[in-house]
C-alpha cells in the first residue's frame, strides 16, 4: 500500500505558494457549476414498463418515483412520505398516480425523451415531434408539501389522472421482518393492517387517505421492556396521512380519477398531509386548508420560480466533479465508462437523493429511503423494505457522514431531532434498568425509542435474568451515543451554531459520556473494566471494545477544542475523571506487527465488520498527521473482513490513511456497482440491506470528499488521497464556518478559493511519497 504525507510548508514559502493559488484563483474563469451539473442529468431515449425503471425526485419530505408505460401512453409516480407510519409501524407509500394521455404519444417509433433534470429536480417526458408531440413534467414543490404536474399536449388530447390504490380491504401480513413491531404473532395474535380510505369529494377532486385505528402492539412493546412509565405518547394511533389531488379544467370521473377537458396545457397539483392524532374530520379540513393556502399563495409560475429558487441555492453549497477522460475505464450497466464520470455520476446523484427525503420528520430510511418500488413478489407491494421499520444506528449514521462536508447542514436535523428527542426516554431507561444516571442507546430502535420486539425478546422485564435486550447480535454495543455526540460536536466545528451546542450537543454528550462512567467499574489498573462488551455485531465477547474506548477517547480530545467559556464546569469535571481512568487504545500482536484490534479482550466472531478501524473513522484518532498511524494502516492491512459495497468503509479507511490507489479502486468498484434490475444508476443495492441501498452511497460521497479534502479543527488537507491521474473542480467546507473552492489538474491544485481568508494559515498540502 503506498501511502501519501502532508507537509506544512513554512514561513515565506507556504505564503508564497499559497498567493501563487490565490492569484490564479482570481485570475481563472469563474466555475460554472450549473452547466457542469446538467452534464449529469439522467437521460433515457425509450419508454419504461413499470416502476423499476423510475426516476426519484422529491422535495425533503415528499418524494415520488417517476416512469413511463409505453404501451398506455402513461406517466406514473408514487408518492412517498418521510412521516407516512402505518399502524405497524411500517413506513408506506401514500399512493400512486397515473397520468395517462390519448392518445398515446409514446407509441412505437416515436422520439422519446425522458430527463432528470437535476437543476430543477423535475422529471421531464417528451414524445412525438410537430403538432403532435406531448410533454409531461412532474416535480414535488420544494416549498410546499404538494406534487405538480404539468402536462403540454395538443388540444384535442385527454389527460386522465387515476390513483391506483392497492390497499382495497384488512390485510394479515407475515409480520416476520426483523424489527416488526408485532414480530411474535403466536403471543400477540395477527397483525391486521388497514385499508385506505377513497372519499367521495363533492367538490370534484379525488381525495384518499390512510388512518391507523387501535395500535396494541405499541403498548406490548413498552410493558414488555418496563417502559411504560417513561410517559411515551403512541407515535402511532390516529395518524392519517393522505392526499387530494385536483386540476383547473379537469372534471371528476368516480371517486379515483381526474379527466382534462381541451387545452394546451392541463396542470394538477397533489396535495399531501400527515396528521397525528387527528380524525378523518379533522385532517379532511386541515387537507382542504393546505390546498386552499398553496393555491392562494403560489400561483403555477410563482411556484415554479421559488422551486428553482432553492434547488439553485442547494446546488450552489458544493460540489465535485471528476474528469479521467485519458485514464482506464471501468465497467457498469451502461457499458465502459471513464473513472471520473461513473465516480462524479455516483456523488451527485446520491447527494440529490439526500436532498428529496432529508428535510421530512423522520431520519432517513437506510433500506430504501422513501424510493422504494414494487418488489418481485407482488405489483403494488412498493411498501416493503428488508429490514422493516426500525432505524439501525450503524446503518442510519452512514448517509449523514458527507453532509457537514457538502454543507448540508439543513438534511441533518431530522437527524438529531429523533436521538435528541430521545434522551428524555434514554436517561429514564438507564436508571430504571441499572439504578444510574447517564444515557445509553441501542444499535436498533423504533423512532420512538423502544427496541424492536425481536430484539427484546419474548420476555417481561420482570422475566428476564437481566436488563439486556435477548439479542446478542448487539447486546452490549452501546457506541451509537458516543458517536452521535461526535457527530453533533462537529457539526457545531463547522457552524459555530452556539445556541445547538448548547440545547443539543452538550446535554447529549453529557448524558452519553456519564453513562459509561457510572455504568462500569475499575480494574486493579484504576482503568475501566468494560465487561460485558462487544465490537459492535462482530466480536461477542469482550472487554474494552475498541468502538466505544476509542469513542470516549475522542469525544474528550473534540471536548478540548471547545471554548473554555462554552463548556459547562460539571461537563468539564466529568470528562476529566473519566479521562483519568480510561483504558489505552486496544492493540494487539501479529507476526511480530503491533496494530489496532477489536478490544483488548476479544472473543466469539459472529459478523464480518472491522471494528479495530473506528479508531480511524468515526473517531480520527488515527490518520494522516497523527502519531501511531503504521497502527492502523497495519490493522487495514490485516483485516478479516473486506468489500466496497454496502454500509462496508473500506474505502473510508484507506482515504484516511492517504492511500489514495486504494481508495479509488474501492470508490470505483462502489460507484460502478447499482441494482442490475434497476434503471436509475444510483440506485444501489440491495447489498446487505434494500434499493436503493442509502449507507452504499453515503460511504461513497463521503470517501470522495477524504481523497480531496480532510479537514479537522484549524488544519485543512488537500488531496490527502488524491489519484495522481485525476482532474476535479470542487468546493466544499470545512470547520471554522470554511468554504474551500478550487481545481485540480495533473494532481496539483491549480486554483484555490478559501473563505474566510484568515483560514489560508490551516492549509496543509500533500505531497506524493
Amino acid at each position: 500500500m503506498k501511502r501519501l504525507s502532508d507537509r506544512r510548508f513554512g514561513g515565506m514559502t507556504f505564503y508564497a505558494v499559497l498567493a501563487l493559488l490565490l492569484i490564479s484563483a482570481g485570475c481563472a474563469e469563474r466555475f460554472d457549476n450549473l452547466a457542469e451539473l446538467g452534464r449529469y442529468d439522467v437521460v433515457w431515449d425509450r419508454a419504461g414498463s413499470g416502476s423499476k425503471d423510475s426516476m426519484p425526485a422529491g422535495n425533503g419530505d415528499v418524494s415520488l418515483n417517476v416512469w413511463t408505460e409505453g404501451a398506455t401512453g402513461s406517466v406514473c409516480f408514487y408518492i412517498g412520505k418521510t412521516d407516512s407510519w402505518d399502524e405497524t409501524g411500517r413506513l408506506l407509500k401514500i399512493g400512486k398516480v397515473r397520468i395517462r394521455i390519448e392518445p398515446n404519444p409514446f407509441a412505437d417509433g416515436r422520439a422519446f425523451v425522458q430527463r432528470l433534470d437535476l437543476r430543477s429536480a423535475a422529471v421531464e417526458v417528451a414524445a412525438g415531434e410537430g403538432r403532435d408531440a406531448a410533454s409531461v413534467r412532474v416535480w414535488a414543490d420544494a416549498n410546499r408539501p404538494a406534487v405538480r404536474v404539468e402536462a403540454r399536449v395538443p388540444r384535442t388530447s385527454v389527460v386522465t389522472a387515476t390513483i391506483e390504490p392497492w390497499r382495497l380491504a384488512p390485510e394479515v401480513i407475515q409480520d416476520s421482518l426483523v424489527s416488526g413491531l408485532n414480530y411474535y404473532p403466536e403471543i400477540f395474535g395477527p397483525t391486521v393492517v388497514s385499508p385506505d380510505v377513497v372519499v367521495d369529494d363533492p367538490a370534484g377532486r379525488v381525495v384518499w387517505y390512510h388512518r391507523n385505528p387501535e395500535t396494541p402492539s405499541f403498548a406490548r412493546n413498552l410493558t414488555m421492556q418496563g417502559l411504560e412509565g417513561a410517559g411515551i405518547a403512541d407515535p402511532l394511533k390516529d395518524r392519517i396521512f393522505g392526499a387530494i389531488m385536483e386540476g383547473e379544467g379537469f372534471a371528476k370521473q368516480g371517486t379515483k380519477a381526474l379527466a382534462s377537458g381541451s387545452g394546451a396545457v392541463r396542470r394538477l397539483g397533489i396535495h399531501v398531509l400527515t396528521l397525528q392524532p387527528t380524525s378523518p374530520e379533522r385532517w379532511l379540513a386541515a387537507a382542504e386548508k393546505t390546498l386552499v393556502e398553496t393555491n392562494a399563495t403560489d400561483p403555477a409560475a410563482a411556484a415554479w420560480a421559488a422551486h428553482l429558487a432553492h434547488w439553485r441555492e442547494f446546488w450552489g453549497r458544493s460540489w465535485i466533479y471528476v474528469r479521467s477522460s485519458d485514464g482506464p475505464t471501468v465497467k457498469t450497466p451502461l457499458g465502459e465508462e471513464s473513472e471520473g464520470a461513473v465516480v462524479t455520476r455516483g456523488y451527485v446523484l446520491q447527494r440529490f437523493i439526500n436532498a428529496c427525503a432529508g428535510r421530512g420528520a423522520h431520519p432517513i430510511k437506510f433500506n430504501g429511503s422513501i424510493f422504494t418500488v414494487d418488489e418481485e413478489r407482488a405489483e403494488g407491494f412498493a411498501d416493503y423494505r428488508r429490514w422493516g421499520q426500525g432505524y439501525w444506528w450503524q446503518n442510519t449514521r452512514l448517509p449523514y457522514m458527507s453532509m457537514p462536508g457538502a454543507g448540508d447542514f439543513d438534511l441533518m436535523r431530522p437527524f438529531f431531532r429523533m436521538y435528541s428527542g430521545l434522551l428524555p426516554l434514554a436517561l429514564y431507561r438507564t436508571r430504571h434498568y441499572f439504578g444510574h444516571g447517564g444515557a445509553y442507546f441501542p444499535e436498533c430502535i423504533y423512532f420512538w425509542g423502544p427496541v424492536f420486539t425481536e430484539v427484546w425478546g419474548d420476555k417481561t422485564l420482570a422475566e428476564m435474568p437481566e436488563p439486556y435486550q435477548a439479542n446478542g447480535y448487539h447486546k452490549y454495543e452501546w457506541v451509537g451515543g458516543l458517536e452521535m455526540a461526535a457527530m453533533m460536536l462537529e457539526v457545531f466545528a463547522y457552524t459555530g451554531d452556539e445556541d445547538f451546542l448548547r440545547a443539543t450537543a452538550l446535554p447529549f454528550t453529557d448524558a452519553v459520556v456519564r453513562f459509561f462512567d457510572e455504568h462500569y467499574g475499575v480494574g486493579a489498573d484504576g482503568k475501566l473494566d468494560m465487561t460485558p462488551s462487544q465490537s459492535l455485531e462482530t466480536w461477542w465477547d469482550c472487554t474494552n471494545a475498541m468502538p466505544e474506548v476509542a469513542g470516549l477517547h475522542d469525544l474528550i480530545r473534540l471536548a478540548k477544542t471547545l471554548p473554555s467559556a462554552l463548556l459547562p464546569a460539571d461537563l468539564s469535571s466529568l470528562l476529566a475523571r473519566l479521562e483519568a481512568k480510561l483504558p489505552s487504545i486496544p492493540t494487539r500482536e501479529i507476526d511480530g506487527a503491533r496494530m489496532l484490534a477489536p478490544a483488548e479482550r476479544f472473543a466469539d466472531k459472529r459478523n464480518v465488520e472491522n471494528p479495530e478501524l473506528y479508531a480511524v473513522y468515526p473517531f480520527r484518532l488515527f490518520g494522516l498527521g497523527k502519531p501511531g498511524i503504521e497502527l492502523a494502516v497495519r490493522a487495514l492491512e490485516r483485516r478479516e473482513d473486506r468489500g466496497h459495497f454496502g454500509w462496508r468503509q473500506d474505502d473510508m479507511f484507506m482515504a484516511l490513511l492517504g492511500l489514495a490507489e486504494d481508495a479509488r479502486k474501492g470508490l470505483v468498484e462502489r460507484a460502478a456497482k447499482w441494482d442490475a434490475r434497476h434503471r436509475f444508476p444510483a440506485f444501489w443495492g440491495p447489498n446487505y440491506d434494500w434499493t436503493p441501498d442509502q449507507d452504499h452511497g453515503g460511504v461513497l460521497m463521503k470517501t470522495l470528499q477524504l481523497m480531496l479534502l480532510q479537514a479537522e479543527g484549524e488544519w485543512i488537507r488537500l488531496l490527502p488521497a488524491w489519484p495522481a491521474g485525476w482532474d476535479a473542480d470542487f468546493k466544499l467546507h470545512a470547520p471554522g464556518r470554511t468554504v474551500v473552492e478550487g481545481r485540480v489538474r495533473g494532481g496539483k491544485v491549480v486554483a484555490l478559493e478559501v473563505t474566510p481568508r484568515s483560514r489560508r494559515a490551516g492549509l496543509i498540502p500533500t505531497t506524493h511519497k
